[in-house]
């Protein structure tokens, strides 16, 4: 485990260890977007890890999917945010913010036009979405047209300028866990006919555009992208080319030179060996659930160079210094994951409190 301690150069950044918090919804935002009174206290609090990366934060009113999700795409998301970035600083961690475009999994209720989702086809995912007005069934998001595409592009583009405005050391894009990116990749959710759907080069050309265009405004070396291979959720089924379409997708995304590849990996090792041969750059992988004793092995064997972590950081704000000393992790607090204040957000105790 010694060598999750070690210094690693990402992008163009030196991390202070190779542990990395990873994104989290949490729910907190104020109404207009802008991250919660008590957001760089909950970030500064985990700054032990080498990376923070921050709960998905949308990049237009377009992208909203949950309730009080943050923005970062108007003057009052960058100041509020770099309240948070300073924070995080001032301990010594980088942070990256994490651009994610809901897509269908959204809800009128919850976004400050009250419109229907957009997504590739008008496709509803089946399930429902927690509202002010309680858990309500997602209706059928309006597709968006071949221009409308071309623009989520740039309006990536732009979110991305002003996360490095806010004072972010770079972005990640969220292609995972069946959100707008991902809902490009399967064909349970693109049924378009343009050169956004079809065939699997056409259903990752979203994603590279993305990725390319965020590079342009940004640096490479500032942009990263998250992939979960094989999610199932919410009616994503990326078919029987699901495996083919990430061997190409990585390949190219390898080119890009990004800062870093992030897997949520869902259990098929096969092809998460094969992603790591393909990508040539940093590899953070998140392997849900794993046992306390596997933390550090898959940097220790060289399948990763950075492991990423969720409830166990966001339940202990001094992870690092638990596993260094071997000492008791706090449970989480699952009341406390979605809205409110304080509770299960900023109240967990350090070590030293104790």
């Amino acid at each position: 485990m010694s060598k999750l301690f070690d210094s690693i150069r990402v992008g163009r950044y030196t991390l202070q260890n190779r542990l990395v918090m990873a994104p989290m919804t949490r729910s907190r935002a104020q109404a207009d977007g802008s991250p919660g009174a008590l957001a760089a206290e909950y970030y500064a609090q985990r700054a032990g890890v080498g990376l923070i990366v921050t709960e998905g934060t949308q990049p237009s009113d377009d992208g909203q999917g949950y309730l009080t999700t943050p923005g970062i795409y108007t003057d009052a998301h960058v100041a509020a945010w770099k309240q948070t970035t300073d924070a995080v600083h001032a301990r010594g961690a980088h942070l990256f913010i994490q651009l994610m475009h809901a897509g269908r999994m959204s809800h009128p209720d919850n976004t400050p036009h009250h419109r229907p989702g957009v997504a590739p086809s008008a496709i509803a995912p089946g399930t429902q979405m927690f509202t002010a007005r309680g858990m309500l069934d997602i209706p059928a998001p309006r597709a968006l047209s071949t221009e409308e595409v071309r623009q989520t592009v740039q309006d990536f583009r732009y979110a991305a300028r002003r996360a490095i405005e806010a004072g972010a050391d770079g972005v990640e894009i969220h292609g995972a866990n069946a959100y707008l990116i991902q809902q490009f990749f399967a064909p349970s959710a693109n049924a378009r006919t343009d050169e956004y759907g079809g065939p699997l080069e056409n259903r990752a050309r979203f994603a590279l555009e993305v990725a390319a265009t965020i590079a342009d405004e940004i640096g490479a070396d500032r942009t990263a992208i998250r992939l979960s291979p094989g999610t199932t959720l919410w009616g994503i089924d990326e078919g029987p080319e699901g495996a083919a379409l990430y061997r190409y997708l990585v390949a190219e995304l390898d080119k890009l030179g990004l800062a870093y590849l992030h897997v949520m990996h869902q259990g098929d090792e096969a092809l998460l060996a094969e992603i790591r041969a393909l990508w040539k750059g940093a590899l953070v992988v998140n392997r849900p659930g794993r046992a306390r004793g596997q933390i550090g092995a898959d940097v220790q064997s060289g399948l990763a160079e950075l492991e990423a972590y969720g409830q166990m950081v966001l339940a202990n704000p001094d992870f690092v210094e638990r596993l260094k000393t071997n000492a008791p992790m706090n449970e989480a607090n699952r009341a406390g994951f979605f809205g409110g204040a304080a509770a299960g957000y900023t109240d967990y105790p350090a070590l030293n409190a104790r």
